[in-house]
């Protein structure tokens, strides 16, 4: 009998998937950069106490037989700060569901959840709806070290997100959804923090954005801000 979700979702081939976006985010291996900042000596965002990834049904199930890094996230992996499992479920997509990995040590990177690929970043989405490059989760500006150091991100990482977002959001519309939303959210944050929005444009190029105009400002991502133990 054909699973209700998928009906609701494009096929994927996940394995694909995984190879056209394998590029690195920086040269340097970034985990080192911010993993002496940080009590349990991971990186950010391999740690389940600050970062929990999501995957596409798809995916999971194709994890689920090919490797035994990841688990199903049960909430109570994280023992010194728990995460709210509601609160975090609540704003998990319907198309996703989250996970845990045994840990960056055991780490079997062929098999990354896309989640882990792409961050610290998403797509960011217009008002017009046009995804125009890459913003970034900004609850971790103080602990990613690639968020303050945005320069350093490689073209191949920005090439491959654009090419596998593009595939993505143009057949998955509760994908591109779940990214204009964030968008807004990210607009409304800056806007009351009176801030304008650091961009990675499709076009290669480095921008500030208005979040109340949309209006782009090309800038040197050195002028960018830097966060926390980074400044």
């Amino acid at each position: 009998m054909e699973d209700p979700q998928e009906t609701l979702e494009p096929r994927l081939n996940v394995r694909a998937l995984y190879d056209r976006f394998d590029a690195p985010v920086t040269e340097i291996d970034c985990g080192t950069m911010c993993a002496p900042h940080n009590s349990s000596g991971k990186p950010f965002c391999c740690d389940i106490c600050h970062s929990v990834p999501a995957a596409f049904h798809q995916e999971w199930a194709y994890l689920q037989v090919n490797t035994d890094l990841w688990h199903a996230w049960r909430g109570d992996e994280c023992l010194s700060e728990p995460v709210d499992p509601g609160t975090l479920l609540e704003e998990t997509p319907e198309h996703m569901l989250l996970l845990a990995c045994q840990g960056p040590a055991l780490c079997q990177r062929s098999y990354r959840a896309l989640s882990c690929r792409q961050f610290p970043f998403f797509p960011y989405i217009t008002r017009q709806g046009r995804f125009i490059g890459l913003a970034y989760n900004w609850d971790f500006e103080a602990l990613c070290w690639v968020i303050s150091n945005l320069g350093k991100v490689t073209g191949a990482f920005r090439q491959e997100f654009v090419q596998v977002y593009d595939a993505l959001l143009a057949r998955w519309p509760a994908e591109f959804d779940s990214y204009a939303a964030c968008s807004e959210e990210m607009r409304q944050a800056f806007a009351r923090a009176r801030r304008r929005i650091p961009l990675l444009h499709r076009n290669g190029r480095d921008y500030l954005l208005s979040p109340a105009s949309e209006r782009l400002q090309r800038s040197a991502p050195e002028k960018f801000r830097r966060f926390g133990p980074y400044r």
